[in-house]
């Protein structure tokens, strides 16, 4: 549910540039994710690095569900909108960081908080 805001802030050539963006990102951080996971099948453990290893593989599939979340946001028309108060992220901000979910004052808020 979207209460009537969608990402029409954005234009369908900023909209068309994170989309592109997001899936870039997406796609190389699934091989990332692939590759690290048949590094773990090969790993013996032995070397004491396995933990190292479920580490990396914790933080990449943590940010290929970020990013697939955030693919689907933008399906839907609310990806570029604040979490907590819905209105506009600027583009500037979403280029500089596709997965933000808060403006900026809303951010500054709760760093401050």
């Amino acid at each position: 549910m979207t209460d009537g805001h969608t990402t029409s802030h954005l234009s369908s050539v900023q909209l068309q540039s994170l989309r592109q963006d997001l899936r870039e990102q997406l796609e190389q951080r699934s091989r990332q994710l692939h590759g690290l996971r048949a590094q773990e099948q090969d790993s013996s453990g032995a070397d004491g690095t396995w933990q190292e290893l479920a580490v990396s593989i914790t933080t990449a599939e943590r940010t290929v569900a970020e990013l697939s979340q955030a693919c689907n946001r933008l399906a839907a028309g609310t990806y570029g909108l604040c979490a907590h108060c819905q209105g506009p992220i600027p583009f500037e901000r979403l280029k500089i960081r596709p997965l933000a979910r808060t403006c900026i004052d809303c951010q500054r808020r709760h760093e401050a908080a």
